[in-house]
């Protein structure tokens, strides 16, 4: 993903960006995924 970054960013190819729009959103998928499962545990200690 950060090829494709450097790629939009430096070169302007708006395919990269499209690739990087694509990385970005699986990165915020795991990352909600990765918080609920951290609100889980914290929930099911108390």
């Amino acid at each position: 993903m950060q090829d494709d970054l450097k790629k939009f960013y430096g070169k302007g190819n708006k395919a990269a960006g499209t690739r990087a729009r694509k990385g970005l959103q699986k990165l915020k998928k795991l990352a909600q995924e990765i918080r609920m499962e951290i609100q889980d545990i914290k929930n099911n200690e108390m």
